[in-house]
């Protein structure tokens, strides 16, 4: 039980690490929030997201879904059109103006950008249903696949509350900056090359 809590807690890490885009969401909107509560909702709508995709990788539902080739093609092309679209997005996003800082998003905005970039991001949907499904799979008793599981979702809730506690340290100054716009058009070409890989993917499996 202990290995498998400490498993979890190593390839949970692992995945979350680099910076993607749902990481990349929740340090910026704690950087816009004039308080770093006004934040969580990026925050917890992340971490519950998680939670969830983890939930059904754990008790084996991911992986007889993924096995199904119509609704891994379906998840593939929705994948496919977020990508391209949140990266036309970040693309055009020039910043703010000179001097200006951006406006701090809504909470309603918050929660519905960050269920899009949990849920229909497919490096996300990989990390949780494939590879924390497919380690899952090896731990016959439940007792240790739970314990798996509640690492893995341990690991997310608090790696997304010191996102955005490090987000808002570096403050609004840091989005005020042209580096932004450097930022925006790399973020752009990574969103568009992830779905051209993701294209590839679901044509090799055909």
């Amino acid at each position: 039980m202990l290995l498998a809590f400490l498993h979890g807690i190593l390839l949970s890490l692992g995945l979350i690490l680099p910076i993607g885009m749902q990481n990349g969401f929740i340090l910026t909107q704690a950087a816009l929030q004039p308080r770093w509560s006004g934040s969580l909702p990026a925050v917890i709508t992340a971490a519950i997201c998680d939670t969830l995709l983890i939930a059904l990788a754990i008790i084996g539902v991911s992986a007889i879904a993924l096995h199904m080739n119509w609704l891994r093609n379906a998840l593939g092309l929705i994948g496919i059109a977020f990508l391209l679209y949140m990266g036309l997005g970040a693309w055009r996003d020039r910043g703010p103006a000179t001097g200006e800082a951006k406006a701090p998003w809504t909470a309603k905005r918050q929660i519905g950008f960050g269920a899009s970039v949990s849920l229909l991001n497919p490096h996300a949907l990989i990390d949780t249903l494939i590879v924390i499904g497919g380690s899952a799979v090896m731990y016959t008793s439940w007792t240790d696949r739970i314990s798996f599981g509640v690492a893995c979702v341990a690991v997310s809730w608090i790696w997304f509350l010191c996102l955005s506690v490090i987000g808002h340290m570096l403050g609004r100054a840091a989005l005020r900056s042209s580096s932004l716009l450097v930022l925006n058009r790399v973020s752009a070409i990574m969103m568009w090359l992830s779905a051209i890989y993701l294209a590839y993917i679901i044509l090799t499996f055909q």
